[in-house]
Order: C-alpha cells, then structure tokens, then sequence
C-alpha cells in the first residue's frame, strides 16, 4: 500500500520496508502478533501493537529478524488520513500474481491519496504514478480514467492534453481543480504554481492530522523513558 504498491504501478521507489493495512480488530492484531512471531519480528518503536492505537491512526514499525527476511521493516496501520476504511479500500483493491501467489494492492486512487503528506519524497512519487497512469491508458479512455487523470495529473504537458481530448469532463473534474476551466490560458509556470498550492494545502492538512498522533507518541516515549505519562 506504499513503496512496494508504488513499483508494481510501474514508478519505481527504493523503499526499505513494506506498508501494511489491516482491520483493527482484537482478532486481526493477534492473528498478526503471531505472524510476527513466525518473523521473528519485533516492536521497534512506539506504539505497541494494540488495537486502540491502530484505531486511532498509529503506525505499529516492526523490524524482521528470521534469516529470510533479516532486516526487513514492516509497518502495519489501520485509519489513514483522507482515506476511506478498510472495508472501502479492499472493496477497490487491485491485484497481482507473484510466484504464484496473489498479492492485493492498494487502488491507485487509493495509493495517490495515501501519499499527499509533508514528506517531501512523496510528492514526485505521485507525479511518477499519475504520468504511468497516463501512459498505460492514454489510449483506453474510460470516464473514470480520464477524471482521474484530469484531478490528479501533476505534468502541464499532460493535463493540457488530457483538457484538449477531453473537453467534457473538464467541467466536471473543475470541482475539484478550479485552474481547469481556464487551463487553456494559463502559462506552465502558473499551472506550476497551482500545482504547488494544492501541494501546500495538503502539506498542511497531514501535518495538522499528524499533530495530536505525535504528541501522544511523545507522551509513550517519556513514560517509556522516565516512568510516567503527561496526559495534560
């Protein structure tokens, strides 16, 4: 659902641990404590695996140490911001065979929404994505392709001629990306420009989500360090 998801979307990314989504539900954590187990994987930061901080939007980072996966990080999460729930996600999922196994994935849109956060590495990962999107569709247009390419296309060069080909679902993709009906007039550094402003406001909206969530982390790191919590 992150760095892994990305490669099989054709963006390639050098990622070092693999994203888990899973229910949070008593069931599933230790259905998943065992698989760890089978790992020999352990918690390696906080918060501990339980399901209140899966269900509060935590991350549980595990690091592998069974010899076929030595050094291998998992990091296993429920809510996530801007996302719909689990239930949602897998409904949309996608799938691959790999070594005769089927592996789901996120969906991309699912994929592309997950990644809109303040990590500075995220941001040419989506325009990655979007532009493979293209490439692989471009030339199969569906209406669910073409307004997802129109909202989401982070490439001037592209979206102009997504908005060229595609006049009719401008006026529909203009509500989420108000620049689109008067795309035609603007130069490429203004699309830039408007592509930025989306970025910021993203930015923004990760960091505020973020910010309770951190601070609770803050608070297990001191009791964990000092024997207490400050719950003020």
């Amino acid at each position: 659902m992150c760095g892994q998801a990305c490669v099989f979307y054709g963006a390639a990314d050098f990622s070092r641990d693999t994203d888990v989504a899973l229910p949070a539900s008593p069931e599933n954590v230790e259905r998943l404590a065992k698989t760890m187990q089978a790992l020999h994987a352990e918690v390696i930061e906080v918060p501990p695996l339980h399901v209140e901080y899966l269900r509060k939007g935590h991350v549980v980072h595990f690091r592998c140490r069974h010899p076929e996966a030595n050094g291998m990080r998992l990091d296993v999460m429920s809510v996530m911001r801007g996302l719909s729930d689990f239930s949602t996600l897998r409904e949309r999922r996608s799938s691959v065979r790999i070594y005769d196994i089927d592996v789901d994935l996120m969906a991309l849109p699912d994929l592309i929404a997950g990644k809109k956060t303040q990590r500075d590495m995220d941001w040419p990962m989506i325009r990655r994505l979007v532009e493979a999107h293209y490439v692989q569709f471009s030339a199969e247009p569906n209406a669910e392709r073409i307004g997802f390419s129109l909202t989401e296309l982070r490439t001037p060069v592209l979206l102009g001629d997504m908005s060229f080909r595609f006049p009719d679902a401008v006026e529909i993709a203009s509500g989420k990306r108000l620049f689109l009906k008067v795309l035609s007039d603007l130069k490429e550094e203004e699309i830039e420009k408007a592509f930025l402003e989306e970025e910021i406001r993203e930015r923004e909206a990760d960091r505020a989500y973020w910010k309770p969530l951190r601070k609770e982390l803050e608070q297990m790191r001191h009791a964990l360090m000092y024997g207490f919590t400050n719950r003020k």
